[in-house]
């Protein structure tokens, strides 16, 4: 599948460098927000304000009403920037080339996903065998012109004849599951509703699926989601007579979901309390048949404070693999025999490692492992005993996934990308352990004019943080560079290299990019996480400010155009840094940020960050911790930095209450004269399946306000917007 970040781009002529000026300042006026001094509750013992809680209420018309006056706000000063539409019309230019991802092999079908260059969502094709001719499956632009529908396969049937899709609409969590006859390639009658974090598991003639209860009207994108169940269809049925599977009647804050071994062996049930750790459980298909309400299923790890997943079934020996972190925080792949499931009896294929082991695939009887050391891609091929390892040669330094498929496989597909390379998906062989290119973009750009660097900086602890810095060879230390420095740090979630089509409009002007591996992120594994969890949250603001302080103090830039970005978990990073350290920062953007800590657990799916970051419901010291660092909480009068704070309306990941209040508090308390705004997308989402023509312009706006409050004009090839103005 076509994965956003991986997109090429022509070099801009590396004579049309970027000309600093002084930014221009301007006296910002905004929209009054009504405060509300009754709003607020009592938490252990403390009073905590809530003036802006009316914001969270999104479907009312007074909240319509400020989102429409912020934006007004918002797209006049954006307006003002002479080079705006300039920046526009490049970055089009850039985004405007072929893009190929895939293949996915479903039998004899191959299913190819196309974008032209612009179109706003890609096309699904299909072939008959690796070099037959395409034909469209789904084009998701024909069915929503608008570009706000996408569609993804979730799950195909055992048979290969049968595709289940989920479609969602305008970004939200929310899907549809649709099935596809893959002899017609039409749609069955089969619509089943109200889906969120779930695919289709197959067994027999239909599939096993997790959806909630339908929610009151009005209250899809904030109310939050409870009692998620596993339900399974039947082909042909309506929705309404699918049978129940699991349910639990108690805990309506829990994830759920079932697979089903490639042969149909075993049922697995995955249930977890949120983002972290989990428990597994699983059900022998072949002797207890369906399961149903009743079942015992049989444990395989219980309790949520590890990681155990099966990855797969192997019928020679009848024993499963499993990848777990329960002795081995860098994880390991164990052997389980599941007529005595007991971890005393887990036995070793690949052992821990001094490496984090990112994840094991299986295909044609092999064993994939993917490693990641220092944040970079290593993958090694293992018979299934864990015998015979042989490394992978990969291209480069950077970033690799795929190599699995099924247990008849003779090779599959794999995508090697880099900061400075766009992506190239590989065909490997099984037989030969060689690779061939698949497809390969056609470059505009010379990747070889860009260099990328690792450092590892001190954090405050001490501890090594390791960064990466890229920029065009001819970039010195000159102190003065404009950088964007981007992080997330948190959720076991590693940043690996990765393109972007949008960063090199600041490399080609001689900006440069940095990207920091904060603690919280799975980078080094549990204990690397760990130290950035709960009451330890503060190391991860502690590790970006340092990223920050060694950015300045090497000479790459310095705070007037230093600019720091992050979205969700990472737009809470800025958010907290920001409010910590003004001082330090010339520009932030806070996207779709988890900004009020003491009440995300309320909305949608925030129950399920409370393993992540606690909850201040449930105890003073939990309150305490959130309290001390929740953004929209120490919000204060200070000089911010320009700041433009990102949303969408159809965010119900994180609902766009957050940014609402946190905009709110922070307009009245900004005192200098750097803009504060609020830039609210209307009919997106968290930022997945986000149409092209939003993405153009998004990412115009958002370099359009770094590059000005920088004080750097963007000079393009042909182009004299600058000598204009």
């Amino acid at each position: 599948m076509k994965n956003p970040s991986l997109l090429a781009l022509p070099l801009l002529a590396l004579c049309a460098c970027g000309t600093s000026e002084t930014p221009v300042v301007e006296k910002m006026s905004y929209p009054e927000t009504r405060k509300d001094s009754t709003a607020g509750d009592t938490l252990h013992g403390t009073w905590v304000a809530d003036p802006y809680r009316w914001l969270e209420n999104d479907t009312s018309a007074e909240t319509a009403e400020w989102v429409k006056a912020q934006n007004a706000v918002t797209n006049a000063y954006l307006e003002k920037i002479p080079y705006r539409a300039a920046l526009a019309k490049r970055f089009e230019e850039l985004y405007n080339f072929p893009k190929v991802g895939g293949p996915m092999r479903v039998g004899e079908l191959y299913f190819i996903w196309k974008n032209s260059g612009l179109q706003n969502q890609s096309v699904i094709n299909v072939r008959k065998g690796l070099d037959g001719e395409d034909q469209v499956f789904i084009d998701p632009n024909e069915i929503d012109p608008a570009g706000t529908t996408t569609f993804s396969p979730i799950g195909t049937s055992t048979d290969n004849k049968y595709m289940a899709i989920g479609v969602q609409k305008a970004g939200s969590d929310w899907q549809d599951i649709n099935v596809y006859d893959l002899t017609t390639m039409k749609p069955t009658s089969d619509l089943l509703k109200w889906a969120k974090f779930s695919g289709t598991a197959w067994y027999k003639n239909g599939f096993f699926y997790s959806r909630y209860p339908e929610p009151a009207k009005g209250t899809e994108l904030s109310a939050a989601s409870k009692f998620q169940k596993v339900y399974y269809h039947k082909l042909g049925d309506p929705q309404e007579k699918d049978v129940l599977v699991w349910e639990n009647k108690e805990n309506g804050d829990l994830y759920v979901g079932c697979g089903v071994t490639e042969g149909e062996e075993f049922a697995t049930l995955y249930v977890s309390t949120g983002t972290d750790g989990f428990e597994m459980y699983f059900h022998d298909l072949r002797k207890g048949g369906m399961p149903n309400p009743s079942t015992k299923w049989v444990p395989l790890q219980q309790g949520f404070d590890h990681k155990t997943s099966i990855t797969d079934f192997i019928p020679a020996t009848g024993k499963f693999l499993a990848m777990t972190e329960v002795d081995a925080p860098n994880y390991r792949l164990v052997e389980v025999d599941p007529s005595n499931p007991a971890q005393a009896n887990w036995k070793d294929i690949i052992p821990q490692k001094k490496e984090l082991l990112q994840g094991v695939s299986t295909g044609g009887g092999n064993l994939f492992a993917e490693y990641l050391k220092d944040a970079t891609s290593r993958f090694y091929r293992y018979k299934l005993d864990g015998s015979d390892m042989q490394e992978i040669q990969l291209p480069d330094i950077g970033s690799a996934g795929g190599f699995g498929g099924k247990r008849d496989a003779t090779f599959s597909f794999y995508n090697f990308t880099s900061f400075t390379d766009p992506g190239t998906t590989y065909k490997y062989d099984y037989a030969t352990g060689k690779s061939e290119v698949f497809y390969r973009p056609e470059l505009k750009f010379d990747p070889s004019q860009f260099i990328t660097e690792q450092v590892f900086y001190p954090s405050k602890d001490g501890t090594k943080v390791p960064m990466f810095i890229v920029h065009r060879k001819d970039v010195t230390k000159s102190g003065a560079n404009p950088t964007l420095l981007y992080s997330y740090g948190g959720f076991n979630i590693s940043l690996s290299p990765s393109f972007s089509t949008s960063r090199m409009l600041l490399l080609e002007q001689g900006g440069v990019f940095a990207l920091a591996n904060l603690r919280g992120g799975g980078e080094y594994g549990e204990e690397w996480h760990r130290a950035g969890m709960k009451e330890k949250k503060q190391n991860v603001f502690d590790d970006f400010i340092a990223a920050a302080e060694y950015l300045i103090a090497e000479k790459w830039t310095d705070t007037p155009r230093l600019g720091v970005n992050g979205g969700s978990n990472g737009g809470l990073l800025i958010g907290a840094v920001m409010t910590q350290r003004p001082d330090l920062f010339g520009v932030c953007f806070p996207e779709v940020g988890v900004l009020d800590m003491l009440r995300y657990q309320k909305f949608t799916a925030g129950f399920g960050w409370v393993p992540e970051f606690g909850n201040a419901d449930n105890s003073k010291e939990e309150f305490d911790y959130l309290l001390k660092y929740s953004p929209l909480h120490n919000v204060k009068p200070a000089k911010y930095p320009a700041t433009m704070v990102m949303t969408a309306d159809h965010d119900d990941r994180v609902v766009p209450a957050h940014s609402f209040k946190f905009i709110s508090a922070l307009q009245p308390a900004q005192q200098g004269d750097a803009p504060v705004l609020i830039r609210v997308d209307v009919q997106a989402g968290h930022g997945g399946g986000k149409p092209t023509s939003k993405i153009i312009e998004e990412q115009a706006d958002k370099w359009s306000f770094f590059f000005h409050n920088v004080g750097v004009t963007p000079v393009f090839a042909g182009d004299d917007t600058a000598e204009k103005h």
